[in-house]
């Protein structure tokens, strides 16, 4: 499939702010089954000083500066991406998940002992007794890791409600377990804390669902708006493989991906910090379009008085 995508963010202060300091991450990976066609970054007002670099994780990151009075800041990320749905293994022909625990705690440097950073704890993520026996219903001795995590996602899908008024960006991850509610991001911290807690490698995953289905298809949760889920370590025959327990499925065509890091700390979409006082406001629209395999994407003009990043300029 093929998506424009177009991503604002809206900020209005209450005070007039001097100083801006910002990093964003909104352009789509290049992975093996999605390619970033075409990306560009429109920020108003135009940025004093700006560069842009791959952060720990090979994540585009775009860090710019404002210096001058301003009472709000508007960034709008335009998107080409074509995504291709990956081919994932057969779930019962996946090791045993002690098997793969017990390889990405390794003494030397392996594949497996690579993806073993990802075990442990991290801004927003700690590991637990209550996230590990959460997990041991489903993760029995030598069951299938990708056939246990299947699920685990089916089981939190159910046992949790999504409810954007439950939570918001700051709730612990052990507040919205036992609330058992909350929205994409905690849903994901949540998979990620239960897999942490037995030994096993999970990375948070930013980015986009399709906004419009296909004739037939369910409209998923979180769509017209950023999005996260999980990917989870299957050992390294397999790789990672991800998993949406927000809608209890493994993500396809259907999901953009954008970032991913230990939680949602390593990839938020627009954080900064600014010099001045008052309270701040920020709207976010999200709009993800499909077209045609066969059609042309909708030609971007780029708007007068503002500052364009290329994706390629990001890649420097």
């Amino acid at each position: 499939m093929r998506y424009e995508i177009t991503h604002t963010t809206t900020y209005t202060y209450e005070e007039a702010v001097s100083i801006g300091h910002h990093l964003a991450r909104m352009a789509p990976r290049d992975l093996p089954k999605q390619s970033c066609e075409f990306h560009e970054l429109d920020i108003l007002p135009e940025p004093l000083s700006m560069a842009g670099y791959r952060d720990y994780f090979g994540n585009a990151t775009l860090f710019f500066g404002l210096h001058g009075s301003h009472k709000s800041l508007k960034v709008t990320a335009r998107s080409f991406v074509d995504v291709t749905a990956p081919t994932p293994p057969k779930p019962l022909d996946t090791p045993a998940w002690e098997h793969v625990r017990t390889a990405v705690h390794a003494n030397e440097l392996t594949p497996d002992a690579e993806a073993g950073e990802f075990c442990f704890v991290s801004p927003y993520i700690r590991v637990s007794e209550i996230f590990a026996d959460y997990a041991a219903v489903s993760f029995k001795t030598e069951r299938p890791i990708l056939d246990a995590a299947l699920e685990l996602n089916t089981r939190l899908f159910r046992d949790f409600k999504f409810d954007p008024k439950a939570t918001d960006i700051a709730t612990p991850v052990e507040e919205a377990f036992k609330l058992r509610s909350g929205v994409c991001q905690d849903f994901a911290h949540i998979l990620i804390a239960c897999l942490r807690s037995i030994g096993l490698p999970a990375r948070y995953v930013s980015g986009y669902l399709e906004t419009l289905p296909p004739v037939g298809k369910p409209r998923l949760i979180g769509a017209d708006a950023s999005h996260a889920w999980v990917s989870i370590w299957c050992g390294a025959e397999h790789g990672w493989f991800d998993l949406d327990p927000t809608n209890n499925c493994m993500p396809s065509e259907r999901h953009i991906t954008v970032a991913y890091g230990r939680d949602f700390s390593d990839v938020s979409p627009l954080r900064g910090v600014v010099s001045g006082s008052g309270e701040q406001k920020m709207v976010v629209a999200v709009d993800v379009m499909p077209r045609k395999p066969s059609g042309l994407f909708t030609p971007v003009q780029p708007p007068s008085q503002s500052q364009t990043q290329s994706q390629q300029s990001q890649q420097q």
